[in-house]
């Protein structure tokens, strides 16, 4: 079989006219054509860091989406599954990965549960991590989100980092604001990637210490903005992720289109496409062509090197993707769940005044991160949210061994009426919700807790909602029929009254205690900064 084109070749950086010649999925011959071509042939992309969990889909379903954008394969962090149902999640993403033509690198979850300060639906424990990393095809410990413990040599945190780098495998890291000495203890300690930083300082001081930084541009944390300088500064040493990445925007494009934008800012092209195929390869030791004899025939064919409008994509050898048509099908995939929480009540959620300000939770469109401050209530046997100062009440429920609700107060979602809940919420994925009203916020948890997992809305007259019925987290319908049904729940909270852009990643960080500042667990207010519980109310008299 031959294929021809302008060939894009990142290794010598030059563009020119060439026959490709494949034999049995592998490039045996790449020769100058000399003839003229209108369409440029280059390597497919690479997603450095997703949980395909956050697409709402399963992997199947991912790339049947995901080929259309020019991705061919994806490194991906299953922890998400892994903290409902552990190894059993972990072998059912790659079970479901393997059924299709698309190369998914997974990961061994290295912080199942994310922390011990929370409750989550299963473990994954040292004998389980070097069970995982065993495996040739589980390519790198996952993200290393428990930097406190890292820093503090915690004997169990220690332990799965040590089987990593005895056998060789690559870990990820998770260090939101982490610089200084503590950054640099964490880098010594065999961690060699960051997808958190938010600024350039940051960004700066993890690369000046060896560091690779991974620029995300997902549905709730879009970095590009902020960090695009990097790929002038250290292009080697920088790749494109979409971390969590929700189905609307995955239908819309995916690492395409942050490479799109970066070439059309006027970032030198062969930097751009390395960093969003070469790197994470030669990073992780992927098993991805990259368009050299000898390799796996993995390409894709694009109209013009600006768009990056992808014509065809070929993996293995194998057209998957052209002329607008898909050339496999996900198959039915299997429901697999763990949901033990019963209904609430009014009475449950109901917070009595205290003596002193409350911590409230303050939430940014667009970030991972919140800060907090104090409010003192008003007078009265209740608190309550309070509409003309968007401070509104939020809720958290385990969902594995049914304990009540853990209660809080949060301001940034811009409610005016209504509530809205949702069982996918990091990373334990426990029922979070916000609300204007105890009886609102009582509905939509209740209706999650029907469903078995899933998202839901209530205006106070009419519920609205999705089912998620595999592991309370992801779909088994397809990804463009959870997009569209989710712009219609994510448009109608915004009717509702929120300014955020996306409302329910936002909501499902919220219960995410490794980022700080504050956030809300099953068992309460967590300081992330401090790493320990606090109080709701301060107790100071004033």
């Amino acid at each position: 079989m031959k294929i021809s084109g302008n060939l894009i070749d990142l290794f010598n950086r030059e563009i020119y006219a060439a026959d490709i010649v494949i034999s049995n999925g592998i490039i045996d011959e790449v020769k100058r054509s000399g003839k003229v071509y209108r369409n440029y042939i280059l390597p497919g992309f690479v997603d450095a860091h997703v949980h395909i969990e956050s697409s709402m889909v399963v992997p199947s379903s991912f790339a049947e989406v995901a080929v259309k954008h020019g991705t061919v394969a994806v490194v991906a962090d299953p922890h998400e599954i892994g903290n409902v149902l552990g190894l059993a999640g972990v072998e059912y993403m790659i079970d479901n990965g393997n059924s299709v033509p698309f190369k998914f690198f997974f990961g061994a979850p290295s912080c199942v549960p994310a922390t011990a300060l929370e409750s989550s639906g299963s473990t994954i424990d040292v004998r389980d991590i070097e069970k995982l990393l065993s495996r040739k095809d589980i390519k790198f410990l996952g993200e290393v989100m428990n930097y406190p413990g890292v820093i503090r040599e915690d004997e169990i945190v220690k332990k799965k980092i040590d089987i990593a780098r005895k056998l060789g495998k690559k870990i990820d890291g998770h260090a939101p604001g982490l610089i200084g000495e503590k950054l640099i203890k964490y880098v010594k300690s065999g961690i060699s990637t960051d997808h958190e930083c938010s600024d350039l300082e940051e960004a700066r001081f993890k690369l000046k210490h060896g560091m690779k930084v991974l620029i995300r541009e997902g549905s709730a944390a879009r970095n590009l903005s902020k960090l695009h300088p990097l790929l002038k500064e250290s292009p080697e040493n920088v790749m494109l992720c979409c971390d969590d990445i929700h189905p609307e925007m995955l239908v819309e494009g995916h690492i395409n289109i942050m490479a799109g934008s970066l070439i059309n800012q006027g970032y030198d092209l062969f930097d751009v496409l390395r960093a969003a195929t070469v790197n994470p390869v030669e990073h992780y030791g992927l098993e991805v062509g990259l368009l050299r004899e000898g390799e796996p025939a993995d390409f894709i064919i694009v109209d013009e090197p600006g768009r990056l409008k992808t014509v065809e994509t070929w993996i293995n050898g194998e057209k998957v993707f052209g002329d607008g048509k898909l050339f496999f099908a996900a198959g039915k995939a299997a429901r697999v769940n763990k949901f033990n929480s019963s209904s609430i009540t009014v009475d449950s959620i109901r917070v009595i005044n205290r003596t002193g300000r409350i911590n409230v939770i303050d939430v940014y469109d667009g970030e991972l991160y919140t800060t907090h401050f104090k409010k003192r209530w008003s007078e009265g046997q209740f608190v309550n949210s309070s509409l003309n100062d968007d401070i509104l009440k939020i809720v958290v429920k385990e969902r594995y061994r049914d304990m009540p609700p853990a209660i809080a107060f949060v301001r940034g979602f811009g409610l005016k009426k209504g509530a809205f809940a949702s069982s996918v919420a990091h990373d334990s994925h426990n029922i979070v919700a916000v609300g204007t009203d105890d009886d609102n916020i009582v509905t939509v948890i209740n209706r999650v807790v029907q469903m078995k997992g899933g998202l839901a809305v209530t205006d106070g007259m009419v519920i609205k909602e999705i089912p998620l019925p595999i592991a309370g987290i992801m779909s088994d319908v397809p990804c463009g029929t959870i997009a569209e049904k989710y712009l219609h729940l994510s448009d109608m909270v915004k009717y509702m009254g929120s300014q955020l852009k996306a409302p329910f990643m936002t909501l499902s960080f919220m219960a995410l205690l490794v980022i700080p500042e504050i956030k809300l667990g099953d068992r309460g207010l967590f300081d992330g900064n401090k790493f320990e519980f606090i109080d709701l109310f301060d107790g100071i008299v004033e």
